[in-house]
């Protein structure tokens, strides 16, 4: 028994959802439009204010296919409801991040900057504060699409476990490492 695909999605007020015959579902909400093709196995059902996801049989791939879609069509109502957002912080001496449009310029300690381009879906903000490290904001409604590139982002500097430096997401807990001890 799937825990998550039993689970009513709650369709909030200002969200349409609408599912082709081919399955592909559509929701329309005040932030954007989303779209996910669902496997044809998978029954999708509206009723009111709720989508109900249903699988035909107990097959382990309908199960894993009933939880999967359930989740995906949940992180779409929510994208376009209130939308996600990623923070994170640049740690380190030197190290700085600066957004001109969708290019993201970042100082992260090589012999030369970094220049990444961020899909047009996404917003990209930058701030650095004095005494605060700096930050990179991503905020958009694909969950997916904002984790990816975050991800992209965390790879360039990956945290270290001896200093911390590196980039992590804003409440990151970073297991740190004990130095070599000096002999006695």
């Amino acid at each position: 028994m799937s825990r998550i695909g039993n689970k009513l999605i709650t369709i909030p007020a200002g969200v349409t959802i609408s599912v082709s015959d081919d399955n592909l579902v559509s929701v329309k909400g005040p932030k954007g439009t989303l779209t996910q093709s669902v496997d044809t196995d998978i029954a999708i059902e509206i009723e009111g204010n709720e989508l109900k996801v249903k699988r035909p049989s107990e097959q382990k791939r309908h199960k894993a296919l009933h939880g999967l879609y359930r989740s995906l069509i949940n992180n779409m109502v929510i994208g376009v409801a209130s939308g996600y957002k990623k923070e994170m912080e640049i740690i380190g001496v030197g190290y700085k991040a600066s957004a001109v449009g969708n290019v993201l310029e970042l100082q992260l300690g090589y012999s030369h900057n970094i220049f990444m381009s961020i899909p047009e879906e996404l917003k990209l903000t930058t701030t650095s504060e004095k005494g605060q490290n700096p930050k990179v904001i991503l905020e958009g409604i694909d969950k997916e699409l904002i984790g990816s590139v975050a991800a992209k982002i965390k790879s360039l500097r990956k945290v270290e476990p001896y200093k911390g430096k590196g980039i992590r997401f804003v409440g990151e807990i970073v297991r740190r490492k004990a130095g070599k001890s000096a002999k006695k």
